[in-house]
Parts: C-alpha cells; sequence; structure tokens
C-alpha cells in the first residue's frame, strides 16, 4: 500500500498540519516506507507463534515482604481532635 500526494494533502488537512511542496514529497516517501514495512510484517507466517507480553523473558528481582516500619498509628490518632475506631473525624462540610 501507499499514499498519493492527495491522500497526503487530505491527511495534512485532517491533522491541520501545514505542509509544503517540500515537505510533502518528504513525508509522502516516510509514509510509504513505513506502510512497506507494515505489509512486509503481514506478510510473515504467525500462525502457531503465541503471543507474548514481551520479547524477552526477563523476570522482576523481588524484594523480600518484610514489615520494616513500626505501626505508630495510636501514636499519631493520640494527637488528634476526635478518633473513633482507628479513623479520623472530620467536620462535616457537605449538607
Amino acid at each position: 500500500m501507499s499514499l498519493s500526494p492527495d491522500q497526503i494533502e487530505r491527511l495534512a488537512r485532517l491533522a491541520r498540519i501545514a505542509l509544503g511542496p517540500a515537505e510533502e514529497a518528504a513525508v509522502v516517501g516516510q509514509l510509504n516506507r513505513v506502510l512497506g514495512l507494515i505489509d512486509q510484517m503481514r506478510a510473515v507466517d504467525t500462525a502457531g507463534i503465541e503471543p507474548m507480553s514481551h520479547p524477552v523473558e526477563v523476570a522482576q528481582r523481588q524484594r523480600a515482604d518484610i514489615v520494616d516500619q513500626v505501626d505508630e498509628r495510636e501514636l499519631f490518632q493520640s494527637v488528634a481532635p476526635a478518633v473513633e475506631a482507628g479513623l479520623y473525624l472530620v467536620p462535616k462540610v457537605l449538607e
């Protein structure tokens, strides 16, 4: 599939991109190369190939799941104006 200069003008107008004659010729060439690559990729037989989430099998290093901070909720809530059942109580702002 290749694009004609008329199609490039239409695409540029739809994208609201101003292209001069020299730029238009360059864009035609670049887009046609991209579309040619897509055609080549479509021609490859991928039957029987399972889709992958990542092209390289990598494993993420995982940190140990250990608690490294002390629970200080009681300390923090001791200075709060109003607390109930471990929750901070705030004034109602909407009726």
